[in-house]
């Protein structure tokens, strides 16, 4: 724990003088989705609240505002919890981004398309390959469809699919090969792209579809066996 309040004391600049709820939510969000803190994890209210140099009313609103994004979790008497997704929690979270990611290529209109964001979602993605960063590649892999919805230029929509890709990292961080998880969506993450560039939205959606199919069965395979049906990690 004292290596994640080293880094998140660096954070606090951040918060500059307007020091909100909102800001704090921000900045552990981020911090989760990056694993400083993992599934399982208790947060403390005094050390994290002294790291950023905030009140314990606004640590608490920001906990209050990530246990309804279904980040933490409270449990009675032992305080906030980084959540642990259940399988069905995953299955869900897929349901959801199938719904929304297909829909937004659907209707994209007519083609040429503002394709910059993914394209260098992929490129982040093939550098961390390179260097054998397979984090490094999730995180990519995240880029790349959060570029994909804001194709759509929806606020809501954007805002809507920020919590799903944060929960969805939730998920990634139990599983215990990363490449394994992670590498075979670089080369389909291009093809949906080279589809986009062509216009073809059709056969982007379509990519995307399976795409999705495929790593659901693959995240809740390993999901599965290292966490269950109960939401609790094997470790």
């Amino acid at each position: 724990m004292a290596e994640q309040l080293t880094g998140l004391a660096g954070d606090r600049a951040l918060l500059g003088r307007t020091s909100t709820a909102e800001r704090v939510s921000d900045i552990l969000r981020s911090r989760i989705a990056e694993g400083y803190f993992p599934p399982g994890t208790r947060l403390s209210e005094d050390s994290i609240g002294g790291a950023l140099g905030v009140s314990r009313n606004t640590l608490r609103e920001a906990f209050r505002l990530l246990t309804h994004e279904r980040l933490l979790v409270h449990e009675l008497n032992r305080g906030v919890f980084v959540r642990v997704l259940a399988v069905e929690d995953v299955e869900d979270i897929y349901r959801t981004r199938t719904l929304v990611e297909c829909a937004v290529v659907r209707g994209l209109g007519e083609p040429p398309y503002a394709l910059d964001g993914l394209a260098s979602a992929v490129t982040e993605g093939q550098a961390a390959a390179a260097e054998n960063d397979w984090k490094g590649v999730g995180t990519a892999n995240i880029h790349f469809h959060r570029e994909l919805v804001a194709l759509a230029g929806s606020e809501r929509t954007d805002e809507l699919m920020r919590s799903v890709f944060a929960e969805l990292r939730l998920a990634f961080h139990v599983v215990d090969d990363p490449r394994r998880l992670h590498e075979p969506y670089l080369a389909r993450n291009r093809q949906i792209l080279e589809a986009l560039q062509a216009g073809d939205r059709g056969e982007a959606e379509r990519l995307l579809g399976t795409y999705l199919a495929d790593s659901l069965e693959r995240v809740v395979d390993v999901y599965r066996r290292r966490v269950g049906q109960s939401g609790h990690s094997d470790d």
